[in-house]
């Protein structure tokens, strides 16, 4: 008996020295491995506005960017510019361009098309010594004839249109409309733009058409080219019509235009001028955007 009670014992404390010896031995737990140095945050670029409103701007890589406005912030994503970088998204656009050592910006609400700005909202500045935003690199497009556009394209909210004189004769009229950058920054127009004829009621007058013609009764044609604009300088087009019914089609009166919508090519928000006429033939002709001669420039020297 007491032999059996000492062996007991005797292998206990052997089970007990040798738990304690596999206990020893275990490997040792895995050291949690050091966190990865975090990537430091892109710092905003800030833009200084004429409403005294900064907008502050996030590029953290060369596709989106992240615009922080009146309290909202805004995510973008790039899209193709003429120009400078263009950026879309949330409702609004924002679009920037390099010249004479600044860096413009402006900020414009979208249209129902969400695709291009059709109000201006803001027009901001600041130094291009300032950090250079990632964006892409962006390729010019340009413009019919071949010829690159040397401003950002203009847009409806910074335009302003009115009447530059014309001409008459033997049925036909002619007016030039002239176009002034009302805006803070140089623009660009290319080309035909688009004219929208109502009555006095503000109707469209669907039944006339407005044709691109690169010239007038009285005047050649021209191809167009790129015309840039100084904040406040001019350009024209010419607006063309008959007063003459077209009998042949039955018509004995002309319908009364009391208003004109112009929109810039490539745009969608129009500028309004009063405007009171009677086209008849149910067409007008609208020529190329062309620079505007002020009154009272000599005339250049002809070239041998």
């Amino acid at each position: 008996m007491r032999l059996t009670v000492a062996c007991s014992v005797v292998s206990i404390l052997a089970l007990t020295v040798s738990a304690c010896t596999q206990e020893s031995e275990a490997p040792p737990a895995p050291l949690a491995e050091a966190p990865a140095p975090a990537t430091p945050p892109t710092p905003p670029v800030s833009y200084a506005c004429e409403s005294g409103q900064p907008v502050n701007v996030i590029y953290p890589d060369t596709a989106t960017a992240q615009l922080a406005y009146k309290g909202q912030t805004y995510v973008l994503r790039t899209v193709q510019a003429a120009s400078g970088a263009r950026y879309v998204g949330s409702g609004i656009e924002w679009w920037t361009a390099n010249r004479d050592g600044a860096e413009s910006a402006t900020l414009s609400r979208l249209g129902p098309n969400e695709d291009v700005g059709t109000a201006v909202l803001e027009r901001c500045s600041r130094p291009s010594s300032g950090p250079v935003a990632p964006g892409p690199v962006p390729t010019p497009e340009p413009a019919p004839g071949g010829v690159l556009p040397a401003a950002a394209p203009c847009r409806g909210p910074q335009l302003k249109l009115s009447t530059e004189g014309g001409d008459a004769g033997a049925g036909n009229r002619v007016t030039n409309i002239g176009i002034q950058n009302i805006g803070a920054t140089a623009c660009s127009l290319t080309g035909y733009p688009g004219v929208v004829l109502q009555d006095r009621q503000g109707r469209n007058l669907t039944a006339i058409r407005s044709e691109q013609s690169p010239g007038s009764y009285f005047t050649a044609g021209q191809a167009p080219a790129p015309v840039t604009l100084a904040p406040q300088a001019k350009a024209a087009f010419e607006l063309a019509w008959s007063v003459v019914p077209n009998e042949a089609q039955g018509q004995a009166s002309c319908p009364n235009v009391t208003r004109i919508r112009v929109t810039a090519p490539n745009d969608t928000a129009a500028a309004s001028l009063d405007m009171a006429f009677a086209p008849c033939g149910g067409r007008v002709r609208v020529s190329p955007i062309r620079s505007l001669v002020p009154t009272g420039t000599p005339a250049p020297e002809p070239t041998v």
